[in-house]
């Protein structure tokens, strides 16, 4: 029944006419990526931007594994391209070197990603992982529990600083995120960064790929690269030279003296709400991953 109410939205291949266009332009495209429970059977490929963009071939990340379970299961959100689960489960034996039993793993993408239909903008083209903050010591949580058990926050004074919360091991393992070649950024709040700039005494390369965000003191949100094979995906601009260490203290030098807010000008058009996609704004093969079998 899902796949016919997608397919109701659709022409077959990749064009769009008469009534059906009029129906695609209008329906947003988190209902019609949102309706389906399983991958499409193509090659893994990520089509589009991190948050413009579909999955085809996705795989799905095993609900418990030896050192990992996938939490909030009910969203169906543990499907990514398949070198994303590879690194997810790469890193979580990592986790369990360092000193974890393993990993929580929040939501990675939808099925056959696209927007979702409730939450991130990103997460649309299988390469976005959010780790939780929660130390992973028990492994054999229950569906029920795992809907029900939250994360914990790591931040104080509004994200400026970490709280008692935070560990070694939380430094241990972003370092071991952002070390392996696959993955493009981290996201975290500005105090986590700023203390992991302090506490560094190696190699402070890594550095360079975590960036403060606001948000992300609940979990880690780890970015992978495009994959080979995936000619339509769309990197992000890599991040800016040296460690970023400054650029995450003045993060923090904002957030405990917030500057004056900037004037509006009177002129100027009221900001319009965000205008949700449809189908038609993102790229062409996506209508095609929506119609795979």
């Amino acid at each position: 029944m899902k796949h016919l109410i997608v397919s109701a939205f659709l022409v077959l291949g990749t064009s769009l006419s008469g009534t059906t266009a009029t129906q695609a332009q209008n329906t947003p495209a988190k209902q019609l990526f949102g309706a389906h429970d399983d991958a499409s059977s193509q090659r893994a490929r990520s089509h589009g931007s991190y948050a413009k963009g579909c999955l085809a071939g996705g795989e799905q990340l095993a609900e418990t594994g030896p050192t990992w379970q996938a939490m909030r299961l009910s969203r169906n959100r543990n499907w990514a391209h398949p070198r994303t689960v590879d690194f997810v489960q790469r890193l979580s034996r990592e986790a369990r070197r360092i000193g974890w039993n393993g990993l929580y793993i929040g939501d990675m993408s939808q099925p056959r990603g696209g927007p979702m239909l409730s939450g991130h903008r990103s997460h649309q083209i299988g390469l976005d992982i959010d780790v939780w903050m929660r130390p992973a010591m028990n492994l054999n949580l229950s569906r029920n529990r795992r809907e029900n058990i939250s994360s914990i926050s790591m931040r104080r004074a509004g994200g400026a600083f970490v709280n008692d919360n935070w560990t070694p091991e939380h430094h241990a393992i972003m370092r071991a995120a952002a070390q392996d070649p696959e993955v493009a950024r981290i996201f975290v709040f500005p105090g986590a960064k700023v203390q992991m700039c302090n506490d560094e005494t190696g190699d402070r390369a890594w550095l360079r790929k975590i960036r403060p965000w606001y948000g992300h003191h609940y979990h880690f949100h780890v970015r992978l690269r495009c994959q080979r094979g995936s000619r339509n995906c769309e990197d992000q601009a890599p991040p800016p030279a040296g460690d970023g260490c400054a650029d995450a203290q003045r993060w923090v030098n904002d957030i405990l003296d917030p500057p004056p807010p900037q004037p509006r000008d009177p002129n100027a058009p009221a900001p319009q709400p965000r205008r949700e996609l449809t189908l038609t704004d993102l790229p062409r093969q996506c209508a095609g991953v929506l119609e795979a079998r």
